[in-house]
């Protein structure tokens, strides 16, 4: 990092957009607290924060690595569960902060996680940089499947709503897509007993189950709304919409100047908020796919971003946790300050655009995140 860039970050480090709440270390991703929506869990220490009060709640320790994400089952004895770039899987009890079991079996990073209940049974789903994703028994700890498919890094898991029960029900299977840094976005029917790869029912071609395939390069996160249609982030440095009545085909494109990190979905508002590596949180007017408003604030990247009511949370390297209205009202407000920043040619500095490969990514990102010169 030059001199220069250091010196950009600690000025831009002083603003107090977003109502920063400041952390000692850096951020990787954000999951809400399913008891609880207003509650936040991030990493890369962990701990719980409320999004209304900025306050921290309690701090789970343990991993001597980075955590790259976390999960939180939804039951009466929750348990949270981080993966850790030692490869394996850590895990709490929320109520008590006693540390449980750990999970082990990755060959690399873990990179995210997810909790499901089939059947009346806890599972737990992680996928790693090694590829691979592994479904694991809450409850006794025992890895029940090994699924392998990506021949890259898988980046993230997210469980399809159209294989919901009804209320009160426990299925005995339900359907969990996979994206990876492969570009590819799989789709897995689990079970306790038994997992596999599947078709899409709209699947052109007879034969092996074919990945959906709408990105040039990695594809970091995957979110379902309310039409259970997928919107996708990408370090193509964009974010998709993808029809699942059209075989998953693109009808929305929102190009950035850099890796798209997070996408998540107000459809009450009607609004797309994405997450970049070059510091901004984005809202995007759903129906044009044109940009509305960008929210500055953070001086790193941005990891992560959570939807909590009106107010969208996100995460960053800087190591704080961030605030941004969808209030009408508030959201007029920022735009209309926005323009009086650009009006008066006092708008920040920005970051360089970073032109590192695909191939290179990996490394790129261990480097960044454990510089300590910074």
């Amino acid at each position: 990092t030059s001199q220069e860039e250091i010196a950009r970050r600690a000025v831009k480090s002083r603003n107090t957009a977003g109502n920063p709440t400041k952390l000692s270390s850096k951020l990787l991703a954000i999951a809400a607290d399913p008891d609880d929506a207003g509650r936040v869990h991030e990493d890369e220490q962990e701990l719980i924060a409320s999004v209304q009060t900025g306050d921290k709640s309690c701090v789970f320790t343990g991993p001597a690595a980075p955590v790259t994400c976390v999960a939180v089952t939804s039951r009466k004895a929750r348990i949270l569960f981080a993966g850790c770039w030692d490869k394996s899987i850590w895990s709490w009890s929320v109520s008590s902060r006693a540390p449980l079991r750990k999970y082990v079996g990755h060959s690399d990073f873990v990179k995210t996680l997810l909790c499901i209940t089939v059947d009346s049974k806890d599972l737990l789903i992680s996928g790693g940089a090694d590829a691979v994703i592994m479904v694991w028994d809450v409850d006794t700890g025992r890895k029940l499947h090994t699924l392998k498919g990506h021949t890259r890094g898988v980046q993230d898991l997210a469980l399809d709503p159209l294989s919901y029960p009804d209320y009160g029900s426990s299925p005995k299977a339900l359907i969990v897509f996979s994206a990876g840094s492969d570009r590819e976005i799989r789709r897995w029917s689990i079970a306790a007993d038994s997992a596999q790869e599947i078709s899409d029912p709209i699947q052109e071609h007879p034969g092996p189950p074919e990945p959906i395939v709408q990105h040039e390069t990695s594809v970091y996160k995957l979110y379902f709304d309310t039409d259970a249609d997928l919107w996708t982030a990408s370090a193509d440095n964009t974010a998709k919409h993808l029809v699942r009545d059209r075989a998953w085909s693109e009808d929305t494109s929102l190009e950035h100047p850099d890796f798209v990190r997070d996408v998540v979905v107000d459809a009450r508002r009607g609004w797309i908020i994405t997450a970049c590596r070059d510091e901004e949180v984005r809202v995007w007017d759903g129906g044009t796919g044109k940009l509305h408003h960008t929210y500055t604030g953070h001086f790193e990247e941005v990891t992560g971003l959570l939807l909590v009511g009106t107010i969208v949370v996100s995460v960053s390297i800087d190591a704080t946790i961030r605030q941004w209205s969808l209030a009408p009202e508030e959201l007029r407000k920022a735009k209309e300050e926005a323009g009086k920043v650009r009006d008066g040619g006092e708008e920040p500095v920005k970051p360089p655009v970073r032109k590192s490969l695909l191939t290179t990514e990996e490394e790129a990102e261990l480097a960044e995140l454990m510089d300590d010169g910074e």
